[in-house]
């Protein structure tokens, strides 16, 4: 079988997935307004700002579950034969991002909504992927 398809890195992601490397979850902010983003791109996504005066950081890696599916479907691509979840979590920054769930079954009992979340990051050819599992305080409940 064929390896997994990785991400390809370009101009507007490498920071993003050099951090990753690093076990960092970068991200833009910014520096005109203040606000955090996601995905990259290089002007203030906000229409009120719309400002160029962005920088990559590094952020906390919490976050919270705010919406997920379950999916039962065999990925051969990405060699998953398993149910995953796919995730949109909330950073403790603010914006949003599309991940998967690690570290718990896929089981709609066990994913509570705005449940507190870490970043961990996976191998995946030669990048690692941001991804989130349930965070410490919730494993011991």
């Amino acid at each position: 079988m064929a390896p997994a398809p990785a991400p390809i890195p370009t101009p507007e992601t490498r920071e993003f997935w050099e951090g990753t490397a690093r076990r960092e979850l970068r991200i833009q902010r910014c520096t005109a307004c203040g606000k955090h983003y996601f995905h990259p791109r290089p002007f203030c996504p906000d229409p009120t700002c719309a400002s160029d005066a962005v920088e990559w950081t590094v952020v906390s890696g919490r976050a919270r579950l705010s919406s997920y599916v379950i999916n039962h479907r065999p990925l051969p691509m990405f060699e998953v034969t398993e149910p995953q979840i796919i995730a949109i979590v909330t950073l403790d920054e603010g914006p949003r991002m599309m991940t998967n769930l690690i570290g718990v079954d896929p089981d709609p009992e066990l994913l509570v909504l705005n449940m507190p979340l870490e970043v961990d990051f996976v191998t995946r050819g030669e990048q690692w992927l941001p991804m989130f599992h349930p965070a410490v305080e919730e494993a011991r409940r």
